[in-house]
C-alpha cells in the first residue's frame, strides 16, 4: 500500500465529507456550491456503504467474512480476513480510505473512479468546499 493508495482523513474531514455528499437514483455525488438538494439524497456512512468495494467500521456492517468468501479467500481472525481483503482491491485499483481519531477502526475501500467523483483525489476540496 503507498501513499497514492492511501486517503486519510480525520474525523471532522470525514464528517464533512460525508455532509458534501448526495445520492440521486443509484449515483453518488459532491454538492455543488450554491445547489439546492432534497433532504432524501443526504447521505451517510449506511449510504455511503452501498458504494465501497468493502469496509471495515464501528458503525456499518461491512460483512467482512462475506466478503472474504466472495474473493475465495480464508483466514483465522478479523485482522486477516481485512488484510486479505484490503490487498485484494487495492491490487485492483481501489484505494483505502482510513478515518483517524475514531475508536475502532475506521477504513473504506473505494473504486478509483468514485473516489476520484467525490473529489477524495487531487487536494482536500471535497472535505473543505469553497
Amino acid at each position: 500500500m503507498t501513499a497514492d493508495t492511501t486517503i486519510d482523513l480525520t474525523l471532522e474531514q470525514w464528517d464533512a465529507f460525508l455532509a458534501n455528499l448526495y445520492e440521486r437514483g443509484d449515483r453518488l455525488e459532491r454538492r455543488e456550491p450554491g445547489g439546492e438538494y432534497p433532504a432524501d439524497e443526504a447521505v451517510d456512512a449506511y449510504v455511503l456503504s452501498g458504494h465501497a468495494e468493502a469496509l471495515r467500521s464501528a458503525e456499518v456492517d461491512g460483512d467482512l467474512w462475506g466478503t472474504l468468501a466472495d474473493i475465495e479467500e480464508e483466514a483465522g481472525d478479523e485482522e486477516e480476513a481485512w488484510a486479505k481483503v484490503k490487498a485484494f482491491y487495492l491490487d485492483r485499483g481501489c484505494l483505502l480510505l482510513r478515518v483517524h481519531g475514531t475508536e475502532e477502526p475506521e477504513e473504506w475501500l473505494l473504486e478509483e473512479g468514485l473516489a476520484r467523483r467525490l473529489g477524495l483525489l487531487g487536494g482536500q476540496a471535497a472535505v473543505n468546499p469553497g
